[in-house]
């Protein structure tokens, strides 16, 4: 108890009460305070709610602003706005803008190192117009949300929309070609004529000696590109002169004015097995080069031609009755030590698989992995022989043809070489060729100007002879024909006279009728007599009985 200080129930003596102190609250506040700090909680938490709820604040990287403004602008992601632009800045060294833009807390997720944006506006491309909306309800800044989940606040803006979004069903590929040619981004990809996919993108090589190509195949028609397909350029038309006429091969219009990608599997090969995304193809100028490698075992071999190798160039095809089952790959020269000549070997590579799935009946399996040395040397002793052949006329273009010949001179195959040499034979037209040339040689040795002057000659005598005859023949008209003239008109008077002398009605005609029938009488009464006689022999002694 405090001293000094009487307890409460204490009464005092007097019967007076005493005031009692009582101790002050340390924190006592007044209710003219209540009001701020409701104002101050409530404007603390609505701040907090704002920082919890605010998006993060990016800065996209554009080489220009055209179509982009602050406030208005809005950021895009499938057609639902989930930010906007809120500051356009040029950027220190003047070579491209800054845009920021807030995008909302529910993308947040949307905002990662692989995302990519881009302004939409209206383009023309080669294959249609895009953007057309924006017209009337202006730019905007769309989203292709990536699959990283590593969070980034600065991108570079793509100066167009990408080809495929990363949502889009199907897979990536790549095709390694000596050229772009035609191609663009955006161009189609063919399979059997349906467009199936399109070109994503294009580098040029590290070691500057192609391109390198991505496509991108659309789900389901993905699943056609298998371990065996083959792609070309479908750019343009293809024209082929065949049997039965001028046939014209293209994809579309489309991929005639601004070109495209086909690809097809390998004939008579199994289509083998789906392709997995990121595969490397090779990309083919037509589709001819595509099936010209039908596989991707190889033997090379060479051969040595005495004929010019002119119109020979690599490339040209190899076949044997006429299927082709490779082609040239080079031609060189080389330097011959023992007979101090120069050859010019040319290197074919032949590729076995293009046969083998041809082979019918009871053919035995080949071995593709080496050279068929047995069937080969087989082949050989019955007179299988390389041989240039004209492809054309006109351009004089060659090729290889491997072929029999019965009649040909025995040969071996030089497997020691590397690669293994293959006996040739010379073509029938450089035979005729030579022949030609002998007969031109045999004809300069003919001396056709010594002929020329004795025919002139000789042409000279003719013509005088001719005109001696034909002198002759005027004084045969004038001499001779007078008189052939009055001999036939003596034997025209003669044969009148033979005319009246054996007609009808003439005296001379008269008469020989006369002695006809007298001789016709007299010849009855001969035959009377012999008759008689014949029965009546006696008569001629005896004579005739009276009476008879």
């Amino acid at each position: 108890m405090t001293e000094g200080i009487p307890p409460p129930d204490a009464h005092p003596p007097d019967g007076i009460p005493h005031a009692v102190a009582v101790p002050k609250p340390r924190w006592a506040i007044s209710l003219v305070w209540i009001i701020p700090i409701v104002a101050a909680v409530l404007g603390g938490w609505l701040a907090l709610h704002y920082l919890l709820s605010k998006g993060p604040t990016i800065t996209i990287h554009f080489e220009n602003a055209q179509g982009v403004e602050a406030g208005k602008t809005k950021v895009r992601y499938k057609d639902v706005d989930i930010g906007t632009v809120t500051e356009i800045a040029i950027a220190k060294d003047r070579s491209h803008v800054i845009v920021t833009a807030e995008i909302e807390k529910r993308a947040e997720n949307l905002i990662v190192e692989d995302t990519r944006f881009w302004v939409v506006r209206p383009r023309i491309t080669y294959t249609g117009v895009s953007g057309l909306g924006t017209l009337f309800s202006g730019a905007y800044i769309g989203v292709d949300a990536g699959r990283s989940a590593k969070q980034q606040t600065s991108f570079a803006g793509l100066d167009k929309p990408p080809a495929v979004t990363s949502d889009s069903r199907g897979r990536l590929f790549m095709l390694h070609a000596e050229d772009v040619g035609s191609l663009y981004i955006g161009a189609p990809v063919y399979f059997r004529r349906v467009a199936v996919g399109q070109v994503t993108g294009y580098t040029i090589d590290d070691d500057g000696r192609g391109v390198t190509l991505d496509i991108f195949i659309d789900a389901p028609n993905d699943r056609f590109v298998t371990s065996n397909v083959r792609f070309w350029h479908a750019s343009g038309i293809d024209a082929t002169l065949q049997a039965s006429g001028l046939r014209l091969n293209t994809e579309s219009l489309l991929s005639i004015l601004v070109g495209g990608i086909a690809f097809e599997p390998l004939p008579d090969v199994p289509a083998g097995d789906a392709a997995k995304a990121g595969t490397a193809f090779t990309l083919y100028s037509d589709k001819a080069a595509a099936f010209k490698h039908t596989g991707a075992k190889v033997h090379t071999y060479l051969l040595y031609f005495k004929e010019s190798l002119r119109g020979l160039a690599p490339g040209a095809p190899v076949d044997f009755h006429g299927i082709a089952i490779g082609e040239v790959k080079n031609i060189s020269v080389e330097y011959d030590r023992e007979g101090k000549t120069l050859r010019f070997p040319v290197q074919i590579d032949v590729y076995p698989d293009t046969i083998m799935p041809r082979i019918r009946g009871n053919a035995p399996q080949l071995d593709t992995e080496g050279p068929p040395r047995v069937l080969l040397d087989e082949m050989v002793s019955h007179g299988l022989r390389a041989q240039l052949k004209s492809a054309n006329l006109l351009t004089g273009q060659l090729y290889v043809s491997l072929d029999f010949f019965p009649h040909a001179s025995k040969a071996a195959i030089d497997w020691k070489a590397s690669p293994p040499v293959l006996p040739t034979a010379t073509e029938s037209l450089e035979d005729i060729q030579e022949t030609l040339r002998s007969i031109a040689a045999k004809l300069d040795k003919v001396p056709i100007e010594a002929i020329g002057t004795d025919l002139h000659h000789t042409l000279k005598s003719l013509d005088a002879t001719m005109r001696s005859a034909d002198h002759v023949m005027k004084q045969i008209d004038q001499s001779l024909v007078p008189e052939v003239r009055g001999t036939l008109e003596e034997a025209r008077k003669s044969l009148g006279d033979v005319n009246r002398l054996l007609s009808p009605d003439a005296p001379a005609q008269q008469d020989l009728r006369d002695t006809v029938r007298e001789a016709g009488r007299a010849a009855r009464s001969l035959r009377e007599l012999a008759d008689y006689l014949s029965r009546h022999p006696e008569a001629l002694i005896r004579g005739k009985k009276e009476g008879e």
